[in-house]
């Protein structure tokens, strides 16, 4: 069997992350020193480089910030799934994150566009966002 190109290497800092998104939640992580948040998570804050950060949940609201279908990847599973939208979006408090969309609206043409409203969405504890009807 081949490796799973699609799923995290789950490491003791990321473990609770990672654990609550298996539950459906999705963490930030918040800087008590500047206020600020960001994503992916990281021990320090990368605004003020402060260690005084801690786990929040996140609304699980986003904007699409920018988008690529994507038509081949030989990675799997990935190559099952072609086409996909690997996109970055604007979470609600904040930060930037690397996701797809997913969802019957990515399949039809111009449906995606920037600045439309998403929500989270997790598969296989990873999240992805879908289109806000």
């Amino acid at each position: 069997m081949s490796a799973r190109h699609d799923l995290p290497e789950i490491d003791a800092f990321t473990r609770t992350y990672w654990d609550a998104a298996a539950e459906g939640r999705l963490l930030i992580r918040r800087c008590g020193a500047c206020g600020r948040a960001h994503h992916y998570p990281r021990e320090f804050c990368p605004h003020c480089w402060s260690e005084d950060v801690t786990w929040e949940d996140a609304s699980g609201r986003a904007t699409l910030y920018t988008w690529s279908v994507v038509h081949r990847n030989d990675l799997p599973p990935f190559g099952e799934r072609t086409p996909y939208v690997a996109a970055v979006v604007d979470l609600a408090e904040g930060p930037r994150m690397s996701t797809e969309v997913v969802g019957e609206a990515v399949a039809a043409d111009g449906e995606l566009r920037a600045g439309v409203e998403l929500a989270v969405a997790f598969r296989d504890g990873v999240p992805v966002f879908r289109v806000v009807d």
